[in-house]
């Protein structure tokens, strides 16, 4: 076996990812982009910070000996995935997009589907909400900095050094979360209305089922548009495929 596999990280697939390979002796080496300063780091070798853009990737994959790209970063990750794209053409690596599924409502869920960070401001307004738990992450917040009369709850796993709502309370927590954490929260804060990205997976869907319980409206930021090329759901077949285009 020669090369190396590698995983574009920041998700807890890809810290599953890694790991199995690691186990199982395959080469692997995860990246990072260096946005959390205390990251939980993935089995086997890390590299944290960026690239500069795609000809630095493209460059840094030959000088590595990368045989094969994952892409396990967040769903929201577009512009390293863009550049994971263009940079293993370039190179001539094969690359596959390990993504786990969206959030789906069920029965007794009050979503309100937008395209964008500024689609999720106006969909506030339209509610008339006056306290709002805003769970989409630091970046991006400036969206909402102008609004003057809401009450914001953020949650971030780090302090946001951005503009920030004139009415707000931070609170640094990272997942998973329990539904009995996030129904105190809510209830303790007077929640009317939730704001969050379709992330997708276990680790943040408990707010949700939170939301669900005391009939609150939330308001879904739908992923960007779909991957190009090879998309899987599961650690086991990213790894499976990992390990063939070594071969």
């Amino acid at each position: 076996m020669t090369g190396r596999v590698l995983v574009l990280g920041g998700t807890a697939e890809a810290r599953a990812l890694a790991g199995d390979l690691h186990a199982g002796g395959v080469p692997v080496i995860s990246t990072l982009a260096g946005r959390v300063s205390r990251p939980r780091l993935p089995p086997g070798d890390v590299r944290i910070g960026g690239f500069g853009g795609p000809a630095g990737l493209a460059q840094w994959l030959s000088d590595e000996a990368i045989c094969a790209i994952v892409d396990a970063t967040h769903p929201f990750a577009q512009r390293i995935s863009a550049s994971a794209r263009l940079a293993a053409a370039r190179v001539g690596a094969p690359l596959i997009r390990l993504q786990r599924p969206g959030w789906q409502p069920v029965d007794g869920d009050r979503w309100i589907w937008v395209d964008d960070l500024a689609g999720a401001a106006g969909a506030l307004r339209q509610l008339g909400v006056r306290r709002v738990f805003l769970t989409t992450g630091r970046h991006g917040l400036a969206e909402f900095a102008g609004d003057q009369e809401t009450w914001f709850l953020i949650r971030c796993v780090e302090a946001p050094d951005i503009s920030l709502p004139r009415l707000h309370r931070v609170v640094l927590a990272r997942g998973p979360y329990t539904l009995d954490a996030e129904l105190e929260l809510i209830d303790s804060n007077g929640i009317e209305a939730v704001v969050t990205k379709d992330s997708g997976g276990s680790q943040t869907e408990a707010k949700l089922i939170a939301a669900r319980t005391r009939r609150l409206p939330v308001v879904v930021v739908r992923r960007p548009s779909g991957h190009a090329g090879p998309v899987v759901s599961s650690v086991a077949e990213a790894a499976r495929w990992a390990r063939e285009a070594l071969q």
